[in-house]
């Protein structure tokens, strides 16, 4: 596993890299990763048009903030995504702020699909999901993950397919409302949970 993420690691990106390159991509009308169509393009136009927003309006509350800045070591959050993910876009922006907050975080980005070698060590109920952070010692060894939506959301999803059988376009606009909402309080409940665990 450290030879695996040891190797992504050079492969990855800062956070404001990660945004060029998906812009980047757009102005060429496309996405990110090996598959290409309309809806993926689309897909990663309405995402990045969420990050920009989310990157002005997005607040860490006070106590993420002093338990983000109980991290005395060097660490590394790496986290798997793709521009088109609607979960990452609303995600993505409330963890670069969080990592902001302390010099000894580092956030790199590896884009999922070129890099399923890693992506498959920390597979989500079997699946691929994103986005998935890895969190990292200063040696490169596992200390958690996270992903790939907080708790409250990932509640909310496997009770809708338990209800409906299906994830569906009805689905994905109630997580959407619920994101807006939510404003990131949720991802930042369960960053605190994982922060004082370690």
């Amino acid at each position: 596993m450290k030879n695996t993420l040891e190797n992504n690691l050079k492969n990855s990106i800062s956070y404001q890299e990660y945004i060029d390159l998906v812009k980047k991509l757009l102005a060429e009308h496309k996405s990110t990763g090996p598959n290409q169509s309309e809806d993926l393009t689309n897909y990663s136009l309405l995402n990045s048009t969420r990050m920009k927003r989310l990157d002005k309006t997005i607040k860490i509350s006070d106590e993420t903030t002093a338990e983000i800045q109980k991290i005395k070591e060097p660490t590394t959050w790496l986290v798997l995504t793709e521009g088109w993910c609607g979960d990452a876009a609303q995600n993505l922006p409330v963890i670069n702020k969080m990592a902001d907050l302390n010099d000894n975080i580092t956030l790199k980005i590896v884009l999922r699909d070129e890099n399923l070698d890693l992506m498959d060590l920390f597979l989500t109920n079997g699946g691929r999901a994103i986005p998935k952070l890895i969190a990292l010692d200063k040696d490169n060894n596992l200390l958690d993950t996270w992903g790939p939506r907080p708790a409250v959301a990932t509640k909310m999803v496997a009770d809708y397919k338990t209800k409906h059988g299906v994830l569906d376009a009805q689905l994905k606009e109630d997580l959407q409302v619920w994101y807006n909402k939510d404003k990131g309080k949720s991802t930042q409940d369960d960053f605190i949970k994982l922060l004082q665990k370690n």
